[in-house]
């Protein structure tokens, strides 16, 4: 598939109501998600559209923004009850996650474990698909917030990482 027609399919989703299309030739599957923000009830514009690999097939999704996995600064402090402060990776789809690459095997990392941006943190089984989720700053994992084979919705926090200064 070519870029352009990648693009046609992107106006498409930005003029009509659809919010998701997924297209398949071949060995090639794309799939284009639109998400807009939930901060206001009356966007005033449609937002920019950022591609991301997802995983190994060759799918692409299309985002507000930034990555579906979009990472923020978490607001709360462990004194105030809340999740410890950091960088927060958030799942980029719905699925089942798991911290190794197979059930006997280590995880990919674990609390208090340094990583590097780009590094494999977990994987999202999402219908029979295998999505690794890399690490998008280097830093600490301070926190890891979802159990391994526990369902995971889209944009539920999964880590939180203390970037490097």
């Amino acid at each position: 598939m070519d870029i352009q027609f990648i693009r046609r399919l992107t106006e498409l989703l930005q003029k009509s109501g659809i919010d998701e299309i997924e297209v398949v030739e071949g060995d090639s599957k794309v799939r284009i998600t639109r998400h807009l923000p939930q901060t206001s009830a009356t966007p005033t514009s449609l937002p920019p559209y950022a591609y991301l690999p997802m995983g190994q097939t060759g799918a692409m999704t299309a985002a507000a923004g930034s990555a579906p996995a979009a990472e923020s600064p978490a607001k709360t402090s462990e004194a105030e009850g809340g999740v410890p402060q950091g960088y927060m990776i958030k799942s980029p789809m719905v699925g089942t996650f798991y911290r190794a690459p197979a059930p006997e095997a280590p995880p990919f990392v674990e609390e208090g474990q340094l990583v590097k941006a780009g590094q494999t943190l977990c994987i999202i089984e999402a219908m029979k698909l295998l999505n690794e989720i890399e690490a998008d700053v280097s830093g600490k994992i301070v926190k890891i917030l979802v159990g391994n084979g526990q369902p995971v919705e889209y944009g539920e926090p999964l880590f939180i990482i203390a970037p490097e200064s």
